[in-house]
């Protein structure tokens, strides 16, 4: 990967069209300012028509014509859709699902992630691919497989399953004790007694129901794993990445499966078909995705797929208006991507996809979208050097931690409490104000940030407790919310006060609790000078009635029970100090407390600027990118310090600027 070069391309199936027309595509590739196209992740049954005979002719020639239009390549690794003949003379190799019944072809990922010859068929393909496209100056990476996911529950993820257990535990005795299998009677006496969580056998052990979900996270990392020893000895030269789906999958923990790839990539569709009353796109939802892939590494990433028209399977998505699709990509840029590749070229006219549109409509002819992103691609020609090497700076990092969430799918607490919609709140109100956030793991390093958030840490290890405790001694600022320190790493609640092994941290303890009836509400007030005026703000879901133990109480509720008694509390902890939000509150609530955070410890936003008008930066050094992105349809008037200059119209702007609907301005400013 050359690392003076912008990548800016779009996934290709020329598989799927008459080779006659290549040239057109690639002439037309090259119009649009591509210089990358993605290839092959869904080709198997091409590149392998029979067992044992391989076919890269086809493959050959495509890379010779995009590479005569200077376009390299990207190759997927085509293990996400295997091949009908190697399912039909297998057919042990299908997923299970958690009802306990085995898929059947037709889709995609139909595959056990550990069935050995599953692996031993993938490792051939990829094996042979390596070696074939190894010396193609062309091709400069892989990715692997297709958006990893879904689990399986057939008889050798069982076996897999109780060895896993066996690796981590050691001993029956240890499970049983850590589980706490004396409850219901389900002490094991051999391994071969675990079941896996279907959904037929009800509510499973929580401690089951996590470690299942770490295993099949596990088992995916593994057969990544495979794959990428294959790439790294065969073509050292090439990067390796995956295609994420960003921060709204929960399936896998993604810190782990990221670790040993070169980079990230993920999946942007803004519109995505799967969500039947969307009606507006929220781009802090966006942000947050963004934020948290580039957090899987804390370095800058790729979007593999960004979303190129109307999406859908069996319905489609609303059309993006003009503009947006411009907007999308260029939201990426600011929030840290060094390479933006469209799905895809041209909409299929067979297939599951039929409705998920590329830049050009099934005819083939040129469309408005292609047009927007050619004019795009005319942008990075001129101003790719400006982006490259700039990466983005935090000040605040919220910690999301996987443990936690899988063990919110087996326990949500209540009805309507969501793991990922209680970090994306939290995020969306930094988000108003312009302020970068990373989105880290548990474990990260987090010396360097001013406040860091951990919004319902439920599974909470003592190495994780004490690498918070000693932020805050450091002088950091801590920011802690219900449900937190509730379970340790086996998902049994602890013998301990909450919030556990963060009660003294926290200087507080939690009384007693109230999972809040749905659909209403309690309410606290603030006694802390500048939010003391404030009207009394909503409590939603969950109520900690909490018992300071030193720690300062800064909102009290005001109904029920419970009026009078402490909501959120801080603590002065060695230099620095935590703060205990004892509810999940509502908009009002998160904007006053953190409003008054930013406030206290100078947390710097990136601009102010108008409600619907996004504002991001880059960083080189004293060099700094700011990004204006209008995510409204109706033009915005913001105000700039006189000077200015925005890099892609080369145009020096005056105090008042406005913006059209979805338009982009970029600053380059020197401090």
């Amino acid at each position: 990967m050359d690392k003076s070069v912008f990548y800016f391309g779009v996934d290709y199936y020329p598989e799927q069209w008459p080779e006659n027309r290549w040239s057109e595509d690639a002439r037309l590739m090259k119009e649009a300012g591509f210089n990358i196209v993605r290839l092959a992740e869904f080709a198997w049954s091409r590149l392998e028509p029979k067992e044992g005979l391989f076919d890269f002719d086809w493959l050959d020639h495509v890379l010779e014509v995009l590479h005569e239009q200077g376009i390299v390549a990207v190759l997927g690794t085509p293990t996400a859709s295997p091949p009908p003949w190697l399912m039909s003379q297998h057919p042990e190799l299908f997923r299970v699902r958690d009802d306990g019944l085995q898929v059947s072809f037709g889709n995609r990922r139909e595959y056990c992630p550990n069935h050995p010859l599953y692996h031993q068929y993938s490792r051939r393909i990829v094996s042979v691919m390596a070696e074939h496209f190894n010396s193609y100056p062309s091709v400069i990476g892989w990715q692997i497989d297709n958006e990893f996911g879904e689990r399986c529950y057939c008889p050798v993820c069982v076996a897999r399953f109780q060895e896993w257990l066996q690796n981590r535990y050691g001993t029956l005795e240890k499970l049983n004790t850590c589980w706490g299998t004396v409850f219901w009677s389900h002490v094991y006496t051999d391994w071969t007694e675990v079941p896996v969580p279907l959904t037929t056998g009800g509510a499973p052990n929580p401690g089951l129901g996590l470690d299942f979900r770490r295993f099949v996270s596990d088992s995916y990392l593994a057969y990544q794993q495979m794959q990428v020893d294959i790439l790294r000895k065969t073509c050292p030269k090439h990067f390796v990445t995956h295609n994420f789906m960003g921060f709204g999958y929960e399936g896998l923990n993604y810190y782990d499966l990221a670790r040993t790839l070169d980079i990230v990539s993920w999946d942007n569709y803004p519109l995505g078909f799967w969500q039947k009353d969307l009606t507006v796109v929220d781009p802090s939802v966006l942000a947050l995705s963004h934020d948290a892939m580039r957090g899987l590494k804390q370095q800058n990433f790729w979007i593999m797929e960004q979303q190129a028209g109307p999406s859908g399977w069996e319905t489609v998505s609303p059309n993006p208006h003009p503009g947006e699709l411009r907007l999308w990509a260029y939201q990426s840029i600011a929030h840290g991507a060094d390479g933006v590749v469209f799905f895809r070229w041209r909409t299929a006219r067979f297939g599951t996809e039929q409705y998920w549109h590329g830049l050009l409509d099934h005819n083939g002819q040129l469309s408005r979208r292609y047009n927007e992103i050619k004019g795009m691609g005319a942008e990075l020609c001129k101003i790719g050097d400006s982006i490259l090497g700039t990466s983005v700076k935090a000040q605040v990092a919220i910690i999301q931690s996987y443990d936690s969430r899988f063990a919110f799918q087996v326990q949500p607490n209540h009805h309507h409490f969501h793991y990922s919609d209680h970090i994306t709140h939290l995020y969306q109100t930094l988000f108003r104000k312009n302020i970068t956030v990373d989105v880290v793991a548990p474990e990260t390093d987090l010396s360097g940030y001013k406040m860091v958030i951990a919004p319902a840490l439920h599974i909470l290890t003592e190495s994780i407790a004490s690498g918070l405790a000693n932020y805050v001694r450091e002088g950091g600022t801590l920011v802690v919310t219900p449900r937190t320190g509730v379970k340790d790493d086996s998902n049994a609640v602890v013998n301990q006060s909450l919030p556990g092994l963060l009660a003294e941290v926290c200087g507080v303890t939690v009384a007693e609790c109230d999972s809040l009836i749905a659909g209403t509400s309690q309410s606290i007030r603030f006694n802390v000078p500048g939010l003391n005026n404030l009207d009394p703000l909503e409590a939603r879901i969950w109520v900690d009635i909490l018992a300071p133990a030193g720690a300062e109480v800064l909102a009290h509720y005001t109904d029920d029970y419970y009026a009078g008694r402490p909501a959120v509390t801080l603590n002065k902890h060695g230099k620095g100090q935590a703060i205990y939000v004892g509810t999940f509150g509502g908009t009002a609530l998160y904007q006053a407390l953190f409003g008054w955070l930013v406030e206290r410890l100078t947390i710097t936003s990136v601009s102010t600027a108008l409600e619907g008008v996004e504002v991001a930066e880059r960083w080189q050094g004293n060099r700094r990118l700011m990004f204006f992105l209008n995510h409204t349809t109706v033009a915005q008037t913001i105000s700039l310090p006189a000077g200015y200059v925005n890099i892609l119209e080369k145009k020096t702007l005056g105090r008042q600027v406005t913006m059209a609907p979805y338009d982009v301005i970029i600053l380059s400013v020197h401090e």
